[in-house]
Parts: C-alpha cells; sequence; structure tokens
C-alpha cells in the first residue's frame, strides 16, 4: 500500500513541476528570488521535451507501481485525472518539441517582462 501511495505522489509532485516550469515565470513577477529556482527548472523541462529524454520522475513512478503490485493507471483520483494530464494520450515527438518550444518562448516572453520591469524600476529611482 506505501508504494502505490508513494507512486501517487510522485505523479503529484511531476503534474506540480510541469505546472512549475509552464508558469513558474509568472511567479517571478512577483517573487524576484524564484529567478534561481525557475529558470534549472525551465531549462530542464525543456531539455526534456526537445532531447526527447525521460524525466527521471517517471522511472521512480514505474518502479513504486511495480513494487505495489500495480500494472497500471486503473481507478482511483489520481490515475482518472492527474496522470492524463501528465502523460496524455498522443504526445508523439513533434507534440514533445512543439511543448519544448512552447517552454522557451513563454518563459523568455516573461523574463523580459521582469528585466523591462527592472529597467523601469531603476529609472524611476534614479532621476
Amino acid at each position: 500500500m506505501w508504494y502505490g501511495f508513494a507512486a501517487d505522489v510522485v505523479v503529484l509532485l511531476h503534474l506540480g513541476f510541469i505546472a512549475f516550469v509552464v508558469a513558474g515565470g509568472a511567479l517571478v513577477l512577483r517573487w524576484r528570488a524564484i529567478v534561481w529556482v525557475h529558470v534549472p527548472a525551465a531549462l530542464w523541462g525543456a531539455y526534456v521535451e526537445l532531447a526527447n529524454r525521460v524525466c527521471p520522475l517517471t522511472p521512480l513512478e514505474n518502479w513504486l507501481r511495480i513494487r505495489a503490485g500495480q500494472q497500471g493507471y486503473s481507478g482511483g483520483f489520481i490515475e482518472r485525472y492527474v496522470i492524463p494530464i501528465v502523460y496524455p494520450d498522443g504526445l508523439d515527438r513533434d507534440t514533445q518539441v512543439v511543448l519544448g518550444v512552447l517552454v522557451v518562448v513563454v518563459n523568455v516572453l516573461v523574463y523580459r517582462l521582469v528585466a523591462y520591469g527592472r529597467r523601469q524600476q531603476q529609472s524611476a529611482s534614479n532621476p
């Protein structure tokens, strides 16, 4: 039972990481220090998608599920609603490249806003 629960926790962490990679730059607009965590996370997320790599959380989850005696994602909230978001049907190589490029583009735009805001703030304090 513990292994199945741990596998579900890994899926939730995976989903949270994906959300942070995609939208974490927006948090930098409010809390600048997050940049030191978000940039490496966004670079890792883009690398995994663009280089067709497997995130280490995926084999960890699979190992935990095997240890729990599970073979698939049947039953329960996590399996029904969260896993299809993390592992959508039709996730092929082209889709992965698009997702990787989207991560880069969204975050470059957000960080340009951050830089613009910083320049505005500096020019306002130095008349």
